[in-house]
């Protein structure tokens, strides 16, 4: 009785609590009483079944609480020793199938979603939605299959769609050009436009920084940014061992060689450790550690993401995050993929066909200018200097000289000077061509500023090439039931690459 009486008290005081939203008071406040009920559990009245529910009860509501504070494995703990004590327990089921679905384990999730629905006949809605959504999920993580042309047809209006962590094929191996250290290479032949990884941020921050002549410094609110960036990343990694270990995976910058290459299934969410493994070891939050982790493998995430966010992508917007399978993909002025940033989640698809065991590279920064100038920002910024290639054909050209005398002015006239020299004066393929005409995009889109110079310049024959390619049997299919879903996308596509060029 007086355990009861003492849990009807707890109930009054949680309630205040929850309407104010102070969650760790909360916690704190169902601890006490956590650790009293296990106190008697422990005496004469341990087998009261009454005194068993109020404590599958506690700890059911300490693990939604945990929950909002995005604790996920004390959560998780806590719905462990509930469904211990009681296995149908409606209310823990539900918040553990939560978790599991923040822990993007979808089929652990929908499973526990299902053991919640039985006992309801199967007819809850809510539980429904949930399970199909974690079906949905669980088939975007196998396949790859991410469809966003609906959202880009809407204009980036909303929420962007919640997308699964996807692992393509992929593996983590010693990386020749690096110095020694890791990248990411193919398994496989893959074709241009495959989903390579899709992967949600540990911890991002975003903001507009203030116009220059503004009291408060774009220096300045960087500063806070990042502040407020590494400060909640550390408390990421200080709730959640697994996501700590997968952080000092990897690089501080330092001895490259040394470090151990990690097994890609330590990213796949369904195939990694299981919730007991991945809460063992005793590793401590070395925030040195971390800050150097987090200097070598930040992204930015700047305005192009912007637009696709459907932000204001031209007024000082900046962002910076860290996505952990992402940081093994090493930067190349002749990259094999591309990265795009859609709500959290980074994407990375083949921009190219790549062939099995090719490293997967993308540009960590704009790489449309001369050899010259991304030397430049690799050693200011980065600290590297890429070897790709595009960049050693650009050094050791018999006329790297007359080169450098081109970017010393870059206007628009320099491009047809630039093609009559490649077709007249210089012996240059055409794989090299598009490197020299990557080097000086400045000066062509300021001769082509307009879509129809683009494409007289492109040529029309790769129109008519396709026009004679296109068989009947191809448009008859277009003009049936395919045409709506191959338009639709195609449309999606041209609003996209608009957003972001």
């Amino acid at each position: 009785m007086l355990m009861e009486e003492e849990a009807q008290q707890l109930r009054s005081r949680a309630t205040e609590l929850l309407l104010l939203d102070d969650w760790e008071e909360y916690i704190r406040l169902y601890t006490r009483f956590i650790s009293l009920c296990l106190h008697h559990v422990s005496g004469d009245a341990g087998g009261d079944p009454k005194l068993q529910k109020i404590l599958c009860g506690a700890l059911s509501n300490r693990a939604e609480a945990r929950l909002r504070l995005r604790d996920l494995p004390g959560a998780a703990g806590d719905c462990d020793r509930a469904l211990d004590l009681d296995p149908s327990h409606l209310k823990t089921l539900i918040c553990k199938g939560k978790i599991l679905l923040g822990l993007d384990r979808y089929s652990s999730a929908a499973d526990c979603f299902r053991r919640a629905l039985a006992p309801l006949g199967g007819s809850d809605p809510a539980l429904r939605g949930l399970i199909d959504r974690c079906q949905k999920l669980e088939a975007q993580s196998k396949t790859g299959a991410f469809d966003l042309s609906q959202w880009v047809l809407d204009g980036f209006k909303g929420d962007p769609p919640e997308l699964a962590e996807y692992v393509g094929p992929v593996v983590i191996r010693r990386s020749v050009g690096c110095g020694g250290g890791r990248g990411l290479f193919a398994t496989r032949n893959i074709e241009s436009g495959t989903m390579l990884v899709v992967t949600k941020a540990v911890v991002i921050g975003r903001g507009i920084l203030p116009e220059p002549g503004n009291p408060m410094s774009s220096e300045g609110a960087r500063l806070v940014m990042w502040k407020d960036f590494v400060t909640r990343l550390l408390d990421a990694a200080g709730k959640c061992r697994r996501t700590l270990r997968l952080i000092y995976l990897l690089s501080t910058g330092e001895d490259e060689e040394d470090l151990p290459v990690p097994d890609i299934r330590l990213f796949v969410p369904e195939q990694g450790p299981s919730r007991d493994d991945e809460l063992s070891g005793d590793q401590a939050l070395d925030t040195d550690r971390i800050l150097k982790i987090l200097d070598v493998n930040c992204l930015a995430d700047e305005a192009v993401s912007a637009k696709v966010l459907g932000k204001n992508g031209g007024g000082g917007y900046h962002g910076v995050g860290l996505w952990l399978l992402a940081s093994f993909i090493n930067h190349s002025c002749n990259p094999n993929a591309r990265r795009l940033h859609v709500g959290n989640h980074l994407l990375v698809h083949a921009s190219r066909d790549i062939k099995g065991g090719e490293e997967i590279t993308f540009p960590y920064f704009d790489v449309l200018m001369p050899l010259r100038k991304r030397r430049e920002t690799m050693a200011g910024t980065w600290g590297f200097c890429c070897r790709c290639r595009r960049c050693q054909f650009e050094e050791a050209a018999a006329y790297a000289g007359e080169l450098r005398e081109m970017e010393e002015s870059m206007v628009p006239e320099m491009a047809a000077r630039l093609e009559e020299a490649m077709a007249k004066r210089w012996v240059v393929k055409s794989k090299e061509k598009a490197f020299l005409r990557a080097s000086f995009w400045e000066a062509y889109t300021a001769t082509y500023a307009t879509e129809r110079e683009v494409r007289k310049w492109r040529g029309g024959f790769r129109r008519r090439w396709r026009r004679r390619r296109a068989s009947r049997r191809r448009w008859a299919a277009m003009r049936g039931g395919v045409y709506g879903k191959v338009a639709k996308k195609q449309a999606a596509m041209r609003i996209l690459l608009g957003a972001i060029s």
